[in-house]
Parts: structure tokens; C-alpha cells; sequence
């Protein structure tokens, strides 16, 4: 369809849209009476020419503004991108901590209450006329609400950043030793992670406006896809002497099953971005946001299955919280899915750093009033903050190489706290008058799980750093 035909359709179309009636009310309606003189109508015709191409403006920016929205298609490529991020990388280290059977009992039940918690939010929105799942909380929790929800959204970025250097150094020097096996001293994990993020992860980051890197939702799906179709394929032909033993602990259930809860959270929680996902829709309504989350949800559920039970099967005891450090070096295969890991994480980096930089900003000017409007920093407070948090996350990557306590830590806590226990308190505080204490009760426990995982998990990660344990994740 050419813009002609695509301006005229959408003209019949919106001349009865209440949203512009105003705007196109305005148009026809002040033709000059008198046109009998040559100097009126000479008027009349530049008064025409002028309202015929404000006419045409008004429509080009609605045309504009119809099509950049999703269809349901797109969409669906933005959300399932949003919750397989690197989560689902330490998804076979999740079930060794669940054990066989509670892997199974615990990514269906999170995959439901992630769907659940996500079309909760939706609601919420409508229920307040807010546009963000922050403006909710705030609107329905004041600003001890606001202060929560920043806090829980900037250090869920914050550990996001810290996860995506170690996978940098978990990825990067193995792909380069390959190329270059010669070289192989100057690979170091901490000189490939101080490089790359110093010479490419920071200048992507003092970018102001980086929705550029945003729009890739497409191409970062595929990869992880082919990641999980490259562990799936090359786990059960990997030599023996990397395989480990099923214990029988780890058959049924394991005392460790809520740590692997968290590392499945991390995988699943979207929540931060289900505000944009839903305005992104064309003609968005309950209806249609319900399938999309119903697809999306499922897809990551089968993806993490497959992930976890071939990459666990395949080392059982062995499987570290990265799967690909399982593999050897020269894996030519397994390479590919490191450099595709590494290159995903290199323009995910800076939109974590994005959200974290707006938290950063939203904290220090809390008690301004914008008008409504987010306040811009300036150019130096802009880089200031940005080379410092770079600088901090990469600092902090440098001392650990276990991705998967940092999962299980921001899992249990930030994540529990976005996707299992502020979405219910928020409608509960919005609606609760008018619900019975029966339609109140999934929403309680669900608020109880959350908590549950956010004291239990974090207290045996934190019990498990202290005390040390035999496996070495940075080992080769």
C-alpha cells in the first residue's frame, strides 16, 4: 500500500476516532463567505494550502506513530528476548539445585506465576491510567513504594551488569585462544574483561540514546536459540572425563531447591519491561497482551527445559553456573555459542547500564519537581555517573568468577521483589476492598513465596560463599 492510499485509509478511519476529532475539526470549517474579489480568493487559497498541509502533517505523524508500533509478532520477539536474556545460561545449574523432579515442579510453577504477574501489571496500569509498572507502585505504595521499586529495578540492573562481564571473561579468551593459540597468555579472563568493557561496553554506554541496541530483540533471540540448539546437540558428545556422577540426592529434590528457584526467576523476570512491551502493540488490549504473555511464557518454559536437562544430564555433579565452562576450549562448536553469549552481552551491557543510570538519576533528584517530566542530567553528571558505575561492575566481575551465586543472589532478592510480591500487594492495595478473602489468597500466597525465596536463598548462597566449596568455576 503506498502512504496516498495508506493516509486517505487511515483519514476515513479517524475522522471519527474521538482522539482527533479535535485536531481535524479544524479542517473545512473556515472557508471565507465572501470569495467574489480575486484578493479573497487568492486568501482563501493560501489559507487552504496552509490548513491542507497541516492536514497532511497531523497524518503523517499519526501514520508514523501506527507504524512503529508491534504487531503481535514483534512483540512476541521483544518479550521472550527480554526473559531469555543470560538467565538462561545457568539454567542446568539450576536444576542440579532443584534435583531432577524439582526442576520440573519448579520452572512450570514459575513459568505460571511469571505469566500471572506480568498480566497483573497490565492490569494494574489500567487500573491506575499509569504508563509504568513504577508510576503503579508509586501511585498505590507512595513513596516508600517509589524508593522500593527503584531500588529493586537499579540493583537488578545493577547485578545484571556484573553478571554480563564474568560472562565476557567466561566467553571472549576461550573464542580468542582458538583463533590464536599462540597468544594464549595475553587472554587472561581479567585483561579481556578490562579491555572490552573499557574500549567498547563504556563508549556504548555514554550513549544518551541507545534504543538503537534496544531494536536487536530479533537477532539476540536467535542466538540464545542457537546456544541452547548447540548444548542440546554437543552435551551427550562431550569426552567422559568432563561428565560427572548423578548423585542420588539430586534424583527427586535437593535442600538446595530454592536456590535453584532464584536462578529460574532470574531467567523468567521480564517485569521491568512489560509497561513498554504493552504500549509497543498496536490497538493493545487485555485480550491480546494475555495471548502474547501466554506464548511467550511457554516458549521460555520449553527453552529452559531443554537447556537445563541437556546441559545437567550431560555433567550432572560437574555443571557449573556457566554450562559453556563445562566444555573444552578447542570445542570449534561450543566456540560459536561462546562468541554469540559474549557479543549478546557486549550490547546488553549498555542498556542495563541505561536503566541503572536513570535509577542513579531518579534517587539523587527524588524531591525535584519536573513537572511530570524526567529530569535530563547534564553532560558531566551524564558521563560522571556512567564511567562510574562501568568502572564499579567491572571491578567487582574481576574478583569472582561464580555466575551462579550472583544469579541466585539477584533471583532471590530483586527479582522475587519485581515479579512475585510487588505485583500483588499492588492490586491487593488497589482492589482489595472489593475482593473476598477467596480471590485474595492467590495473591497472599504468592507475596509469601516471594518471601520465602528471598530469605531461604539468599541465606544459603551467602552460608555457601562463607564456607567455600570444591568446585572451581573459572577453572577451564
Amino acid at each position: 500500500m503506498s502512504n496516498s492510499y495508506a493516509k486517505e485509509g487511515l483519514l476515513d478511519g479517524f475522522k471519527n476516532s474521538p482522539d482527533i476529532e479535535f485536531e481535524l475539526s479544524s479542517f473545512g470549517n473556515d472557508l471565507p463567505a465572501d470569495l467574489n474579489s480575486s484578493q479573497k480568493r487568492a486568501e482563501s487559497n493560501e489559507n487552504l494550502e496552509s490548513e491542507e498541509e497541516e492536514h497532511h502533517q497531523i497524518v503523517d505523524s499519526l501514520l508514523q506513530e501506527h507504524n512503529q508500533k508491534s504487531n503481535i509478532y514483534m512483540a512476541f520477539m521483544n518479550m521472550a528476548n527480554s526473559i531469555l536474556g543470560a538467565g538462561i545460561i545457568g539454567q542446568p545449574f539450576a536444576i542440579k539445585n532443584c534435583g531432577l523432579l524439582g526442576g520440573v515442579f519448579a520452572t512450570i510453577l514459575l513459568s505460571f506465576l511469571v505469566d500471572w504477574t506480568i498480566r497483573l501489571i497490565v492490569v494494574n496500569l489500567k487500573l491506575t491510567g499509569k504508563t509504568t509498572y513504577q508510576d503503579t507502585v508509586e501511585f498505590a505504595l507512595g513513596r516508600r513504594g517509589k524508593i522500593l521499586i527503584l531500588l529493586a529495578n537499579g540493583l537488578f540492573a545493577f547485578g545484571g551488569c556484573i553478571g554480563f562481564c564474568i560472562i565476557i571473561g567466561d566467553t571472549i579468551p576461550h573464542v580468542l585462544r582458538a583463533f590464536f593459540p599462540s597468544h594464549e597468555s595475553m587472554f587472561h579472563r581479567n585483561i579481556i574483561i578490562s579491555f572490552v568493557t573499557v574500549f567498547i561496553s563504556l563508549p556504548l554506554s555514554l550513549n544518551r540514546d541507545i534504543s538503537k541496541l534496544s531494536k536487536a530483540s530479533m537477532l539476540a533471540l536467535i542466538s540464545m536459540l542457537l546456544i541452547v540448539f548447540i548444548v542440546v546437540i554437543k552435551g551427550p558428545m562431550v569426552d567422559s572425563s568432563y561428565k560427572g556422577d548423578l548423585k542420588k540426592n539430586e534424583i527427586v529434590f535437593t535442600p538446595r531447591i530454592f536456590q535453584g528457584i532464584s536462578v529460574i526467576s532470574f531467567a523468567l523476570v521480564c517485569h521491568h519491561n512489560t509497561s513498554f512491551i504493552y504500549f509497543s502493540l498496536k490497538n493493545p488490549s487485555l485480550k491480546r497482551f494475555d495471548k502474547l504473555t501466554h506464548l511467550s511464557c511457554f516458549v521460555s518454559m520449553i527453552t529452559c527445559f531443554l537447556m537445563g536437562y541437556s546441559g545437567f544430564l550431560s555433567f550432572k555433579d560437574r555443571t557449573k553456573g556457566n554450562i559453556l565452562n563445562n566444555f573444552p576450549t578447542d570445542d570449534n562448536l561450543i566456540n560459536v555459542a561462546r562468541f554469540c553469549f559474549g557479543f549478546n552481552m557486549l550490547t546488553t551491557f549498555p542498556l542495563e547500564i541505561f536503566v541503572l543510570r536513570d535509577v542513579i538519576r531518579d534517587l539523587i533528584y527524588f524531591k525535584a519537581n519536573n513537572n511530570g517530566s524526567p529530569i535530563v542530567l547534564s553532560m558531566k553528571m551524564h558521563i560522571a555517573i556512567t564511567t562510574v558505575l562501568v568502572f564499579i561492575t567491572m571491578s567487582i566481575s574481576l574478583t569472582t568468577c561464580n555466575l551462579g551465586a550472583l544469579l541466585e543472589l539477584i533471583g532471590a532478592t530483586t527479582a522475587s521483589l519485581m515479579a512475585y510480591i510487588l505485583p500483588p500487594v499492588t492490586n491487593l492495595v488497589l482492589t482489595g476492598r472489593s475482593k473476598s478473602l477467596m480471590q485474595k489468597l492467590p495473591h497472599c500466597i504468592c507475596i509469601v513465596f516471594g518471601f520465602l525465596i528471598m530469605f531461604i536463598s539468599s541465606t544459603q548462597t551467602i552460608l555457601g560463599a562463607i564456607h567455600g566449596g570444591s568446585q572451581k568455576h573459572c577453572e577451564i
